[in-house]
């Protein structure tokens, strides 16, 4: 997120028009109900220039709503059978890497607004009990503030092994730590527990990160978790996986945890037959 102290790098550059969009194909036993979390945020909603519309195939009748963390979700029941979900639609972005801010300040929590007090909390994956020791021993000298995230950032790139095939749906910061490995969710996890037994409120988000400006060659295109920190009155995105500012970051959905931002909610047996997306410059 922009900042009033923070360096937008890139400012003077072309807007990129980006297609964006996914297809998630399931294979259903019986009639199941489902929710889905897969359309662009609406505080990105002005950038589309063609709405990312959800379609499903067979066609059903779908309920739209707004959870507690302002996230847009969409209910239906799934046919017996192939069932698919699709978005598709039209991005404008300003072709600007992640703003920095580095002498954003570290607000004393007594000082900080009643609505960014939830996201310094323990949660489902961010077991911040069993990691505040850990926390304080690592970055309790560090300056605070912006420097004192981005160590964090540093030290969970560092430590962290990615890879794939250790992908854990149920693998909580702590676990992250003792095995040293993991996916991006890892990562993030990791770095907002840190961040909260550091008395700095952060919070999970996932969205589309595009390779625009990366070397090739390219990884496929996926869905991507980072971290939004509050410093020095806002809030400021930290990227722990790769640890550098990119472009072409579009928000989806926000919450505590990966627990709050599941891409789709299946209410009985299921089997997930495809899985594509992508981020395509246009």
């Amino acid at each position: 997120m922009e900042g009033k102290n923070a360096d937008t790098e890139g400012a003077g550059e072309t807007d990129l028009r980006i297609q964006i969009g996914c297809r998630l194909s399931f294979r259903f036993s019986q009639p199941t109900p489902l929710i889905a979390m897969l359309n662009v945020h609406f505080s990105r909603f002005s950038d589309l220039e063609r709405a990312d519309y959800l379609v499903t195939s067979p066609s059903v009748p779908l309920e739209s709503f707004r959870d507690d963390f302002g996230n847009w979700c969409t209910r239906m029941v799934a046919p017996e059978g192939n069932f698919d979900l699709t978005t598709d639609g039209i991005f404008r972005d300003k072709g600007q890497l992640d703003p920095v801010a580095p002498d954003a300040v570290q607000h004393r929590v007594q000082d900080l607004p009643f609505e960014t007090l939830h996201y310094l909390r323990g949660s489902r994956y961010c077991d911040t009990d069993l990691l505040s020791e850990e926390a304080w021993r690592n970055f309790e000298n560090t300056v605070p503030g912006w420097s004192r995230v981005q160590a964090i950032c540093d030290y969970v790139h560092s430590t962290i092994s990615f890879d794939y095939m250790k992908a854990r749906a149920t693998r909580t910061s702590s676990e992250t730590l003792a095995e040293k490995q993991g996916v991006c969710r890892d990562f993030t996890h990791l770095a907002i527990s840190f961040c909260r037994c550091m008395n700095i409120p952060a919070r999970y988000c996932t969205g589309y990160l595009s390779e625009l400006g990366q070397p090739e060659p390219h990884a496929l295109d996926d869905f991507a978790a980072w971290m939004e920190v509050f410093l020095d009155g806002q809030w400021y995105v930290f990227d722990p996986r790769n640890n550098n500012k990119r472009k072409g970051r579009i928000l989806i959905a926000r919450g505590l945890d990966a627990g709050d931002v599941a891409l789709t909610q299946t209410f009985g047996p299921s089997v997930l037959t495809e899985f594509s997306v992508w981020t395509r410059q246009i």
